[in-house]
């Protein structure tokens, strides 16, 4: 079968092939299709399955290009190739053709660095998301907008967000107020995410009836979480026992994204970081997608960027 998509510029199909073709000998390797460019017409020859495919991604790519985003080469082709390979998910609903992800408050919120882009991708397909890497890459913050975002369309009934409540050099019994007030300091965090992408009164609405649940770790034991997009922030305060126990309690339609920071952990020492367990463990598993960012992927003030790569480099040293 054969297929011809019309291009508008030649620039056009520099975008789309790539430097020295690099982008279509993937995009060919890949799908078992054939690309021929003849003039401003891309012809697709293969079989009829692979070039529906290959149609969207292109179709997909050629929009981003055309809505103003003049150069793609920060495009993970990659990742874009495996989403429309996988069949029922030919075009990508959830990512719009300008990269933008919007929010239930209508907020436009975009994946800024290919880590980001590749994070959102890999939440989209699959159940278990790990995004393990340094603070201000937008770990927590992209997981609870695809949060939001699932809940609005109906994919999940309920979003649970959980903590490890950690001391972190303080004590609890210090703290003024009962067990509930002492431990809001450890999610706020959570809130001031939630906040920013919600009304102030449906999130309230949400969290009496139950469909938003801010809650520490320890109240997820026992419990089967069906229908729920989990997040578990700041993992790596998670001791072995409780990752484990975090990760069997994911139920039918549910989906659960980790996130954390191996390098600041409040875990007294020696005691097994449950992060670093779960990647040596699961690396290799079917089903669940490790991320890891890089100072490159830190949105904060171009200081933490610099601070983040000085410490790295002194426990290099180390």
């Amino acid at each position: 079968m054969d297929k011809i998509i019309k291009l508008q510029t030649h620039l056009e199909a520099q975008e789309l092939l790539g430097l020295q073709d690099a982008k279509a000998k993937l995009i060919e390797k890949e799908f078992k299709v054939k690309l021929t460019l003849r003039g401003e017409h891309l012809k697709l020859s293969g079989t009829a399955a692979n070039i529906k495919k290959v149609s969207g991604l292109i179709e997909h790519i050629l929009n981003i290009y055309r809505l103003g985003q003049q150069k793609t080469e920060g495009l993970d082709l990659t990742c874009l190739i495996s989403n429309f390979k996988t069949p029922g998910r030919t075009n990508s609903p959830e990512i719009r053709e300008n990269g933008i992800i919007r929010a239930a408050s209508g907020k436009q919120i975009e994946p800024k660095t290919t880590g980001q882009r590749e994070y959102v991708e890999a939440i989209k397909q699959y159940d278990i998301v790990f995004g393990i890497g340094p603070a201000g890459t937008g770990k927590t913050y992209l997981a609870m907008t695809c949060a939001v975002e699932a809940l609005k369309k109906q994919e999940v009934r309920r979003i649970i967000l959980t903590r490890p409540a950690i001391e972190a050099g303080e004590s609890l019994g210090f703290l003024p107020g009962d067990m509930q007030e002492k431990i809001l300091p450890y999610l706020r965090p959570l809130y001031d995410a939630l906040y920013d992408m919600m009304e102030a009164e449906r999130i309230e609405k949400y969290i009496e009836t139950g469909i938003i649940e801010v809650a520490p770790l320890a109240y997820m034991r026992g419990r089967t979480l069906n229908d729920a997009f989990i997040i578990l922030d700041e993992a790596q305060n998670c001791t072995a026992e409780q990752m484990k126990m975090f990760l069997t309690r994911l139920g039918f339609d549910s989906k659960a994204v980790i996130t954390g920071d191996i390098t600041q952990s409040d875990l007294p020492n020696g005691k097994p970081i449950g992060l670093l367990q779960a990647q040596d463990i699961l690396s290799s598993t079917e089903g669940i997608k490790f991320v890891r960012f890089s100072g490159a992927d830190v949105v904060r003030h171009a200081l933490v960027q610099r601070i983040i790569e000085a410490y790295d480099k002194a426990n290099r040293k180390d």
